[in-house]
C-alpha cells in the first residue's frame, strides 16, 4: 500500500495576518493590515480560514477585489483549506485613524515629480463647472507672481481648459532633453512685475481652443501624472493647479501625487452650488487634503450706478466655511471688469486691482469669518 503524505498542519493566526500584510487597498495602494483593515483571523483546526475585513463604507465598489486578493494570498499558505471573506464597516474614528495612516504613507512613499518639495501646492476645486474656478486661480496666481514670487499654473482641467487666454498666453509649448536624454515639457513664462508665471495647460498642446477632448477619466489621471512628473518647473514658491470641476480621477490621483497639496474650494452664493461643493470639501477631508479656505464668486452684482444687488441669493459661502471648517477668505462681486480681463488675458488684479473683485472683498465681507 502506497505512503501517503502527512497534511500539513493548519497556519496560525500570526501566520495569516503576515500574509495579509501584502495585500493592497486598491484605491490607496496601502496594505489592509497596515491601514487597520483586518479586525478578524480565525483558523478552524481543519484549515479553514474565515478573515473578518472592516470596509471605509459597506457598499465599497472594491469589495470584491479585495476579497479575491485576501482569498489568493491566504490560499497559498501550507495546511489551509477553504477560506472566506466576512465584511464589517468602519466607524467615523476608525476612517480617520485610516486616512491618517495613508496620508502619512502618501508623503513617505509618494512618486518623484519635477514639484520642488518646498513648493506651496494649491488646487483650487468646485462642484460644478461656470462658478468661475479659473478666474479665481488666474487671479490669484497673477497676485502672488505681483508680489515677487515665481509661480507655477497647472491648468488640469483638461476637457474645459481656459487658463491660457485668461492669461494672455497663446503658441504651443516648447521641449527640452536631460543631461540624461529625457524628454521635458517648456512652461510659458510671463513676466508679471517682479515675479514670473510658469504656465501649462492642455490648451497650449492642442491646435486651438475649440478643440475638443473625449478622454476617460484614468487618461486624465495620466495627463495629470505627466504634467507633473515630465515638465520642468525648476524653482517654484507657489503651484496653483485648477481643477476639473467634481470629484474625479484627476482629485484622487493629485492626492496621491502630491500629498502636500492643499484646496481652496469655490461655490458662488447659491445654496444648490453651496450643497455641490460641499462633496470637494469632503473629498479632500477624505484624501487627508487640507481645505485651505471658501471663496464666494459672484457674491453681488455691481451696477454702473454703485447699486449692489444679490441676485445669486446670499451666505453659499458661508455655509460651505462653517460645514467643512475651513476659513471664508474671499467674496469676489459680479464685475465687467472680471469679465473682460478674462478675455483679453489681462487678469483684473493687474488692471483694476482698486476694485472689489480684485481685493476679493465685496460690501458683505465686513462680517465674514477672518
Amino acid at each position: 500500500m502506497p505512503e501517503t503524505e502527512p497534511s500539513s498542519p493548519p497556519p496560525s493566526a500570526d501566520d495569516v495576518r503576515g500574509i495579509l500584510a501584502g495585500v493592497l487597498d486598491p484605491e490607496l495602494n496601502v496594505g489592509i493590515v497596515d491601514l487597520g483593515m483586518v479586525k478578524g483571523i480565525e483558523v478552524a483546526p481543519n484549515g479553514d480560514v474565515q478573515v473578518k475585513v472592516a470596509l471605509t463604507t459597506a457598499a465599497c465598489p472594491l469589495r470584491s477585489q479585495i476579497a479575491t486578493d485576501v482569498k489568493s494570498k491566504v490560499a497559498g499558505l501550507a495546511g489551509v483549506g477553504t477560506v472566506t471573506v466576512e465584511y464589517g464597516e468602519m466607524s467615523q474614528e476608525e476612517r480617520s485613524t485610516l486616512m491618517q495612516r495613508a496620508r502619512k504613507h502618501a508623503q513617505l512613499h509618494a512618486p518623484p515629480t519635477e514639484v520642488p518639495a518646498t513648493t506651496r501646492v494649491i488646487a483650487v476645486g468646485s462642484g460644478k463647472g461656470g462658478v468661475g474656478k479659473s478666474s479665481v486661480t488666474a487671479n490669484l496666481a497673477a497676485a502672488l507672481a505681483a508680489r515677487g514670487l515665481t509661480v507655477g499654473v497647472l491648468d488640469a482641467d483638461i476637457w474645459g481648459f481656459s487658463i491660457p487666454r485668461m492669461l494672455g498666453v497663446s503658441g504651443r509649448l516648447a521641449g527640452t532633453k536631460t543631461d540624461a536624454g529625457k524628454g521635458q515639457i517648456v512652461p510659458q513664462e510671463v513676466p508679471v512685475g517682479p515675479g514670473l508665471l510658469k504656465i501649462v495647460s492642455m490648451g497650449l498642446l492642442v491646435d486651438d481652443e475649440d478643440t475638443a477632448l473625449m478622454w476617460r477619466g484614468l487618461i486624465l489621471a495620466k495627463a495629470l501624472e505627466q504634467f507633473l512628473t515630465d515638465v520642468k518647473w525648476g524653482d517654484l514658491d507657489y503651484l496653483l493647479i485648477d481643477m476639473p470641476p467634481g470629484t474625479g480621477d484627476i482629485q484622487m490621483a493629485l492626492s496621491r501625487l502630491l500629498p502636500q497639496a492643499e484646496m481652496l474650494v469655490v461655490t458662488t452664493p447659491a445654496r444648490g452650488a453651496q450643497k455641490v461643493a460641499a462633496r470637494v470639501a469632503d473629498m479632500a477631508r477624505r484624501s487627508y487634503m487640507k481645505v485651505l479656505g471658501v471663496v464666494e464668486n459672484m457674491s453681488e452684482f455691481v451696477a454702473p450706478d454703485g447699486s449692489r444687488h444679490a441676485i445669486f441669493g446670499e451666505g453659499g459661502g458661508r455655509r460651505l466655511a462653517k460645514l467643512s471648517g475651513a476659513p471664508l477668505v474671499g467674496l469676489v462681486p459680479i464685475e465687467t471688469a472680471v469679465s473682460e480681463g478674462g478675455d483679453h488675458g489681462r487678469p483684473v488684479v493687474l488692471e483694476a486691482p482698486d476694485t472689489a473683485s480684485a481685493s476679493g472683498r465685496a460690501r458683505r465681507s465686513a462680517s465674514r469669518p477672518s
